[in-house]
């Protein structure tokens, strides 16, 4: 099995997280991913990412109060993507701190962006099981403090499916198809091969990711630069 973090490893985190656990096996579960064993963290990361989606549109709410429900919906998306929250995780920390088993560490899971994505949402769970909601938003608005709030950020603001998807509204076509024509490697280490089918068009492209999710955002990335090379 992969290595254990020690009780200063842990202080170390809490100082930084500003919140010390009631209950530290929480945090302990929170960094366990499943190729350690059983019992690991994705329940709790389940619970982190309602949290998170819940605090972090809160946050919008407030400092955004000009923008519409759509462009809240896609700063949303741009705050708790896995880039966000994997480069969120490692000013954290968490590199090298989540409990991975022996195949998951060889093959580099200590860097692996989805792993630490998935481990910063168990803290957040974790914290919100520890102390509640108030706690756990107050972790969130921390994580988040030096991010700069503007309306600008709807310009970048969208991933490649809202777009695409918006594409396609535009001139009321249908919606695109995804669907998973293959999976490869472990349990633990899947990578999804996602095909995105407009049906209009008579086209598909295909993406590859490390989640069913982020297969279909790299499948919609190609069908955009599929239609920037083939202008309608």
């Amino acid at each position: 099995m992969g290595q254990v973090s020690d009780a200063k490893t842990h202080e170390a985190l809490q100082d930084r997280l500003q919140f010390r656990f009631i209950d530290d096996k929480l945090l302990t579960l929170a960094l366990t991913h499943r190729s350690f064993g059983n019992p690991h963290n994705e329940r709790l990361e389940f619970l982190g990412d309602s949290v998170l989606n819940l605090a972090v549109s809160r946050m919008l709410y407030q400092a955004l109060q000009q923008l519409p429900e759509g462009d809240l919906s896609r700063v949303r998306a741009n705050l708790v993507k896995q880039e966000t929250l994997h480069k969120l995780a490692t000013e954290l920390g968490l590199t090298g701190m989540v409990r991975l088993g022996e195949g998951e560490m060889r093959s580099g899971g200590q860097h692996r962006p989805s792993i630490l994505a998935d481990a910063l949402e168990a803290v957040i769970g974790a914290v919100f099981l520890d102390a509640g909601y108030d706690a756990a938003q107050q972790l969130v608005l921390r994580l988040y403090d030096k991010v700069d709030l503007s309306p600008s950020m709807t310009v970048s603001a969208k991933d490649p499916k809202t777009e695409l998807q918006e594409w396609l509204q535009a001139r009321r076509w249908q919606l695109p198809v995804y669907r998973v024509v293959g999976t490869t490697g472990a349990a633990h280490q899947q990578t999804f091969d996602v095909e995105c089918e407009v049906a209009e068009l008579k086209q598909s492209q295909r993406g590859i990711g490390s989640s069913r999710r982020s297969g279909e955002q790299a499948a919609a990335l190609a069908m955009l630069q599929w239609l920037k090379e083939h202008p309608q």
